[in-house]
């Protein structure tokens, strides 16, 4: 030991493989301790996803509940295990939680991570000391009737309800922003597009309308995927046989975890099937990758229609957040969407990872959960992370480039398109062609060659006409 270095105080644990030190003040133990040294992978604890923390609590809380609604723990000890959740589910000891989020072990030292912090914690409601587990014990104790088997998934399902009711809150408020652009820009003409062509007229406000429903669209999707991630496989211990579980378990901690949580729980029907089973969560991944792709697809849109400010289509002004350069003088970028396509990249990124651990888990268990509840949350939170930036910082201060929308609008050949019910595709597509090749409007052409009369024709190219009555 070097002259003057403090070393940390430790107790000494023990498990089925030796003995270990552990720092003295940690609420975690020695299977954390292991997990730690063992999975050095990504810096990332698990105690960074916060809802999977408070998750965890809830189904330990349940299970505590049930036990002790089945005398299988004693009064005391199932109120300092209930206490210590509590404190957990409110947001303490989270830097407690400290195993890393990749891991091997199906999340194996998650669900050891969160017995021990709980054991210790209630530990000290009683006044003893951490690490005396004769007392509570992290597996005899708090994971009592329980196995990561049915606890973790459990858990991760209450995890992504959580994280999705929030993410559906802030991409509610996203398309609301769109829907109110789309009032705004109501009466504002542009010409639409097609493959990057020009198409036919239509409004800047029926852009927008349009970008609002699909979010919407989006939205009730994901509401409807709520439902399945209800469904739960707690009493089904290792494999769904429910060993070292009494047969009233079952029923009693899906009672006791909807209480808490306010929600109703169902028990799988089949319970080896749903142990093994993680459809759930590539259904819930893929919807996210739908709403995070067609959140891109909105983003890479308001980079055309902003590209400029001079050489580009330019219909629309984004606020500008911050310099695009640090060379060119004045120049300003669309950094907001962005972002908003790189987070919808690596949602599509992790869609796969996802796909790719569920097709890999073998036999009664998968092992790869923990990336697959790792991807999911990181995708419901960086998207939610997405909705609120493109609303507040982009989305709310777009602006109308009017008088260029006018331009391009007055001398555009796309109103062609509504003369073709009266004159023929073939004549209107000559006219098209004459009207760019001379630079006149379709208007004064048709005129000229006494297709129609004035008022007709007057009437063919109003703004109703051309673009309807929205």
């Amino acid at each position: 030991m070097e002259i003057g270095v403090t070393r940390p105080q430790m107790r000494r644990e023990h498990d089925a493989l030796g003995e270990l030190d552990v720092p003295a003040d940690a609420y975690w133990g020695i299977h954390t301790q292991r997990a730690l040294a063992n999975f050095p992978i990504t810096g990332q604890p698990i105690g960074s996803h916060v809802h999977l923390v408070k998750a965890f609590a809830l189904v330990k809380q349940a299970a505590c509940r049930a036990n002790n609604e089945l005398s299988i723990l004693s009064d005391d000890t199932a109120r300092a295990i209930d206490r210590a959740c509590t404190e957990i589910v409110a947001g303490a000891l989270t830097d407690q939680f400290v195993v890393d989020v990749l891991q091997g072990g199906a999340g194996t030292s998650t669900n050891m991570n969160v017995n021990e912090v709980i054991a210790n914690r209630a530990l000290e409601h009683l006044g003893r000391p951490l690490g005396d587990y004769a007392v509570i014990h992290p597996i005899d104790d708090v994971n009592r009737s329980q196995s990561t088997n049915d606890t973790y998934p459990t858990a991760v399902k209450i995890a992504v309800i959580f994280a999705l009711e929030e993410l559906l809150i802030r991409h509610d408020e996203l398309q609301a922003s769109f829907a109110a652009k789309g009032r705004e820009f109501r009466g504002v003409l542009k010409i639409g597009r097609t493959q990057l062509q020009d198409a036919v007229p239509m409004t800047l406000g029926q852009e927008f309308t349009a970008f609002a429903v699909t979010l919407a669209e989006d939205s009730d999707r994901l509401r409807e995927t709520l439902g399945f991630l209800s469904e739960i496989n707690l009493g089904a211990t290792a494999i769904g046989t429910g060993i070292n579980a009494s047969p009233a378990y079952t029923d009693a901690v899906r009672r006791h975890l909807s209480s808490i949580v306010g929600r109703q729980f169902s028990t799988a029907s089949n319970l080896i099937e749903a142990t093994s089973d993680t459809g759930v969560f590539m259904l819930v991944s893929s919807v996210v990758k739908r709403m995070a792709i067609k959140l891109s697809k909105i983003a890479s849109d308001l980079r055309l229609l902003s590209s400029g400010p001079q050489a580009g289509l330019a219909e629309i002004q984004l606020p500008a957040r911050q310099a695009g350069s640090s060379i060119m003088p004045g120049k300003v970028n669309p950094v907001i969407p962005e972002v908003v396509n790189q987070v919808a990249f690596t949602v599509a990124g992790a869609d796969l990872t996802i796909t790719m651990a569920a097709d890999n888990g073998q036999l009664q268990l998968n092992a790869f959960e923990p990336v697959i509840a790792h991807s999911l949350l990181q995708s419901i939170d960086w998207l939610d992370n997405a909705c609120s930036t493109f609303a507040a910082n982009c989305v709310d201060g777009i602006q109308a480039n009017i008088d260029h929308l006018e331009a391009q609008f007055g001398t555009s050949t796309s109103v062609a398109t509504a003369l073709t019910s009266r004159i023929g595709y073939a004549r209107a597509a000559e006219i098209a062609r004459s009207a760019q090749r001379d630079g006149i409007d379709v208007r004064s052409i048709v005129l000229t060659l006494g297709l129609l009369a004035e008022a007709e024709l007057d009437a063919l190219l109003s703004p109703t006409a051309l673009v309807g009555g929205d």
